[in-house]
């Protein structure tokens, strides 16, 4: 599962290809991967992309009107850019499975997972309220000081592992990356 390290490389990385471009097409693969319809993808098209930033383990496209498309990648998701050239796209492997589209004037952002379980998730949400519940309130690793971090792991009886991997008490790590 993507975590805070690979979600930043993704955030830092997308953030260069499309931010401060206009949506030009919202195309919805697979129905599984939308887990809130209001407000609709399609309302967003036209909209310009503000930012891309990191909640937790999550992947958070922030467009005009205060409109947000947060992802959840889960174990296999993983985000495919391929630059405009005016060509069609190149076609993906069936075992990819594309689950949604992007479209900028800039190129192709597609959303695919490569397994059999399709776990992704996208989350349609508008305002600070909405977004705030996918959230899970854990301090960020990368801005917390010593005292702070102590407090975090000692403010419940956990064993070390499951303190770093708990998302309440710290964001956007797991499995992998708190051995």
């Amino acid at each position: 599962m993507p975590e805070l390290p690979d979600i930043e490389s993704y955030c830092h990385a997308l953030r260069a290809r499309v931010v401060g471009q206009p949506l030009e097409g919202f195309e919805l693969l697979s129905p599984f991967v939308l887990r809130t319809v209001s407000p609709a993808p399609a309302s967003v098209v036209g909209s310009r992309l503000l930012s891309v930033s990191r909640l937790g383990k999550r992947i958070v496209f922030s467009f005009e009107h205060d409109v947000h498309a947060v992802v959840h990648l889960m174990i296999a998701g993983r985000f495919r850019f391929e630059a405009a050239t005016g060509k069609p796209p190149k076609p993906l492997s069936p075992r990819a499975g594309p689950l949604l589209r992007m479209t900028f004037p800039t190129g192709l952002l597609t959303l695919t997972e490569v397994s059999k379980r399709k776990r992704a998730k996208l989350h349609m949400v508008q305002g600070a309220v909405a977004l705030a519940e996918h959230d899970p309130g854990g301090i960020e690793p990368l801005e917390v000081d010593a005292a702070a971090f102590r407090t975090a792991l000692t403010a419940e009886n956990h064993t070390i592992k499951r303190a770093l991997t708990d998302p309440r008490v710290l964001s956007g790590i797991g499995n992998a990356y708190s051995d």
